[in-house]
């Protein structure tokens, strides 16, 4: 009963404290907000600069430290994020595509507040609409961005239907490492308009924000611009895996085994599929997928009368990347292998081969032949006037001489 009575007791003491804590505050001065809270947006396609001053109130409080919570809306995750600095600039990356949401507190502390924390209970707030320039309905369709085995990297995409067949499309990019934004350096070419870039030969680092705009031109007047942020290590699309090799075991269990492809992608970083297609003694084939970390699958025993295929893929795991695409399935190797039976002769069908080279013979036989006729025949037609002139003059020489 003593102890429950303590307990109370300290509890009735540490309200008491809280209040009394709360009422000092309440009369002392009050902590304002930041002011002349800023966004300048330096070029760099959706990374800002956050900007804000010292509140007039604290400019001669030099004894108490400040501190700031800058809070903005993150779009690519649909929440607010928070950070505490004791700088009066900010960096952060922004979906120009929708609204810049930014406000920021003061937070005081030292012997102007008895050592205690004290938050603005306002705060400066900024909202930035997106620019909304170009004509609506005409921005590209489609992006998606691939890096292949982490060698080279394409980025493409599809034109809206309201883009008329003549307008232009431009990428440009920029990442921490670029001092000004870039343009493709290499564009990809579908039906005579660009529907792409290639990045072959251009470093692009891992792990850091990228951020492409693509825009354009068009007789109705400028194309409505498009902007992305990514990670090119959550775009790896490994190479496909080759050197598969199935064997059957002296208990003839099966023993899958595979070596990983070349390239930058770790072997440790990528998961496998592998498809199993078991086909039976009456042709009915039943599949199943089984995902591995490792390269090698030992499977059970196998029954006479049943044939076994294989083939596999990968992808980088969630260690090591927060999302991948599936590498292109192998050549598929199968026990037993299906040997290649050479096709019988078709007998039946030699005779019309035959026939039809007797034909195409005949035919130019009687084309040769029914030339000469014809050849002969016109040579007589022009034979036939002179030799009638004599027998014409033999029986009216009276004509003859007249004609003279």
């Amino acid at each position: 009963m003593a102890s429950k009575y303590w307990l109370t007791h300290q509890a009735t003491l540490m309200l008491l404290l809280i209040t009394w804590r709360k009422s000092m505050h309440c009369n002392g001065f009050i902590v304002d907000p930041p002011e002349e809270l800023a966004i300048l947006d330096p070029g760099h396609l959706g990374h800002l600069q956050i900007s804000w001053s010292l509140p007039a109130s604290l400019i001669n409080r030099t004894e108490c430290p400040k501190l700031y919570q800058l809070e903005y809306f993150n779009t690519y995750r649909d929440s607010w994020t928070a950070i505490r600095t004791t700088r009066r600039t900010y960096r952060a990356q922004f979906d120009l595509m929708k609204d810049v949401r930014v406000r920021v507190y003061t937070l005081l502390s030292g012997p102007c507040t008895n050592s205690t924390m004290i938050k603005s209970t306002n705060y400066a707030e900024l909202v930035q609409k997106p620019a909304g320039t170009g004509v609506v309905g005409t921005a590209v369709q489609d992006f998606v961005c691939v890096n292949y085995n982490m060698k080279y990297m394409e980025c493409t995409w599809r034109r809206s239907a309201k883009v008329s067949a003549n307008s232009q499309h431009n990428l440009y990019f920029w990442h921490k490492e670029l001092e000004q934004t870039e343009e493709c350096p290499k564009y990809i070419i579908s039906s005579g308009v660009r529907s792409g870039c290639n990045f072959t030969g251009i470093a692009l680092p891992d792990f850091t924000d990228i951020n492409f705009c693509i825009n354009g031109s068009s007789p109705e007047g400028p194309l409505e611009p498009t902007f992305i942020s990514l990670q090119i290590q959550n775009h790896v699309k490994p190479e496909t895996a080759e050197k598969l090799q199935l064997q059957t075991g002296p208990d003839t269990q099966l023993k899958l085994h595979w070596d990983s492809p070349v390239g930058r992608v770790p072997g440790h970083c990528l998961e496998w599929e592998v498809e199993h297609n078991q086909e039976g003694p009456d042709g009915k084939i039943a599949s199943k997928q089984i995902l591995t970390k490792e390269m090698s699958l030992t499977l059970p025993a196998i029954h006479d009368g049943e044939r076994n295929c294989f083939r596999v893929r990968s992808k980088l795991q969630k260690y090591c990347a927060d999302k991948s695409f599936w590498s292109d399935w192998s050549r598929p190797t199968c026990r037993p292998e299906k040997t290649e039976v050479a096709p019988d002769p078709e007998w039946d069908m030699i005779p019309v081969y035959i026939y039809i080279a007797v034909g195409i013979i005949a035919i130019l036989v009687l084309s040769l032949c029914l030339g000469a006729v014809l050849k002969v025949g016109r040579s007589r037609q022009v034979k036939k006037p002179d030799s009638l002139l004599p027998t014409l003059f033999a029986r009216n020489p009276f004509l003859m001489v007249v004609e003279t």
